[in-house]
């Protein structure tokens, strides 16, 4: 027999350490059955002595234990892996293997997840349809997932039996001796984390044709039960297959793609090639400024760490190129000043809402700006909580043009008194299209998180913990003021560079160590290490010092 602690809640609201004994080799599977009924959400992993456990492995000796649920962001991602491995095996069910080259997924588009299917099958409505409903027979037989660890050159051979080609190339560079490889009733796959027990546990997900191939519907962590309605963002969707085109012509569709790259020499070549690909975007979309006429305000507005900033530097120099003026302002200059800032339900200021900044001063002075009157400009200092005036004037002649930057710039709302073909806005974001492999994908939020965490520790001496512990808040801002506005930009741009985890690394890293286990942060720092081990490092020298990855590793031409 073996002694357990559990952390459990007992009732709404009432944790307790409980003590138990078990027999040895009972599952934790079978010890949460007895707390379950108390959780809201179904339990999803376990915490044992403070290490994250799959609920398929057995207790073997005395311990102390939590609970993660699907509602916590571990929990979450858990959810989505596993789902899409049930999704895998009900498309090699049903379309057979010797028709499919590959089956991959891409991105996510708002609430869904959009996968490609390359074979000899047509990807329809039957098609989608047959696929979940074959998941959902899978679901009804709840058949448990098996974690194998396996040698890496077995685990090869397996996948390359499999067709799974993009795990072999994967594996090459690993630098453990065993991979860790899950098998789902003879159907055998590799996934970056933890997976649940059983088929049993994936009860919501919906399935649907589009674009050519299928969009995996899933719950948000914010509420498991429930599934969103799928919303297609045609624009967002265009942009990242661009990007997923652009690398294929680079030959770069997964992370052994960029490491055999690397390997062979060519990062200096890729480098130059991936620049020039958004020089030539930033110059289409400069173009389109000038030739529509009557542009006056260029508003650009993105997520946290989208290199907003050395965008617009960028644009404007392509601006001047067609004869037109630009003149950057940061909308943060318009902030109310720090006893005026709204505060959130915590009581702390709140700089996300729109309500933070004066909509009201920003309308008079570009209307007054469009009439031809000279304006001054504020400054916002930071330390102080006040707006300033230091004679930055402003007076718009028939070739000036004021490029707006920040996160409310798509928002019609902000600038309600300007005419709208005045306004001309452009949404940007750092839209990864880079997958470890076919079947996990990394997500953009992950590449905006290191691009900050490094941005930060330079310019502010913020510590990885800090970046770490305050992106669920500026995440929570994102999705309330800016991804709703998306789709109304004139122009989007992706300002994702194929190679820039490899260059990151060196500078991430570091940083993620110092978390120690003892912060609450250690577990997500844990998995961008383990994330960053796919990668082979690069140094940063060969960067052009105006690329958008200056912004955050230093070095820019520009003032950011």
């Amino acid at each position: 027999m073996v002694t357990v602690r559990i952390k459990a809640l007992i009732a709404p609201g009432d944790y307790r350490v409980v003590e138990q004994t078990c027999e040895e080799g009972t599952t934790y599977e079978e010890l949460i059955a007895d707390y379950q009924e108390a959780y809201e959400h179904q339990i999803a992993l376990v915490l044992v002595n403070g290490k994250i456990t799959e609920l398929f492995k057995r207790i073997k000796k005395d311990c102390d234990i939590s609970f993660i649920t699907l509602k916590d962001d571990i929990g979450h991602k858990t959810y989505v892996r596993s789902a899409t491995m049930l999704m895998m095996k009900a498309i090699h069910d049903v379309a057979g293997e010797d028709m499919i080259e590959h089956v991959k997924v891409e991105y996510a588009i708002g609430k869904g997840y959009f996968c490609s299917i390359k074979g000899n099958c047509t990807v329809d409505y039957k098609l989608a349809q047959t696929v979940a409903e074959r998941m959902y027979e899978l679901v009804e037989q709840d058949i448990p997932l098996y974690k194998k660890a396996m040698p890496v050159k077995k685990a090869v051979e397996l996948f390359v039996k499999q067709k799974m080609y993009d795990k072999e190339k994967l594996f090459r560079y690993r630098r453990s001796s065993t991979v860790n490889v899950y098998e789902l009733d003879g159907y055998y796959d590799y996934y970056y984390g933890y997976m649940l027990p059983s088929t049993g546990y994936i009860k919501r997900f919906t399935l649907q044709q589009y674009e050519g191939g299928f969009v995996l519907n899933l719950p948000e962590k914010q509420d498991p039960t429930k599934i969103d309605i799928f919303e297609p963002r045609k624009k967002l969707f265009e942009t990242l297959h661009q990007a997923t085109e652009w690398g294929i012509q680079l030959g770069i569709d997964t992370v052994g793609d960029l490491n055999d790259q690397i390997c062979a020499g060519g990062l200096s070549d890729l480098i130059l090639v991936q620049e020039a690909l958004q020089e030539r975007r930033i110059g289409e979309i400069a173009k389109e400024i000038s030739e529509r006429g009557g542009v006056k305000f260029v508003m650009i507005a993105g997520p946290s760490s989208s290199g907003k900033t050395t965008f617009s530097h960028r644009l404007s120099v392509q601006l001047r190129t067609y004869g037109l003026k630009p003149h950057p302002i940061a909308l943060d200059d318009y902030f109310k000043n720090r006893e005026d800032t709204p505060r959130d339900e915590n009581g702390d200021y709140n700089f996300e809402c729109l309500d933070a900044l004066d909509i009201e001063k920003i309308n008079d002075d570009m209307s007054r700006l469009l009439a031809g009157e000279r304006v001054e400009i504020p400054s916002f200092n930071f330390k102080t909580g006040q707006r300033e005036y230091k004679g930055n004037f402003k007076q718009l002649g028939s070739e000036d043009v004021l490029v707006l930057e920040g996160i409310h710039g798509l928002n019609d709302k902000l600038t309600y008194a300007l005419p709208v073909d005045s306004k001309y806005k452009i949404y940007i974001s750092a839209l990864t299209s880079l997958n470890i492999d076919e079947h996990n994908r990394i997500p953009t939020t992950d590449g905006r998180l290191i691009r900050r965490m490094v941005r930060d520790a330079r310019t502010r001496g913020a510590s990885a913990k800090r970046t770490i512990e305050m992106w669920p808040s500026v995440r929570r801002g994102e999705e309330e003021n800016i991804f709703p506005y998306q789709e109304g930009a004139d122009a989007f741009f992706n300002s994702a560079l194929i190679y820039e985890l490899a260059v990151l690394k060196q500078f991430a890293e570091p940083l993620l160590f110092e978390i120690t286990p003892e912060d609450k942060e250690y577990y997500e720092a844990k998995r961008l290490l383990k994330f960053f081990e796919y990668f082979l490092g690069v140094s940063s020298e060969n960067l052009p010092n105006n690329s958008i990855v200056r912004e955050f590793v230093g070095g820019s031409c520009f003032p950011v």
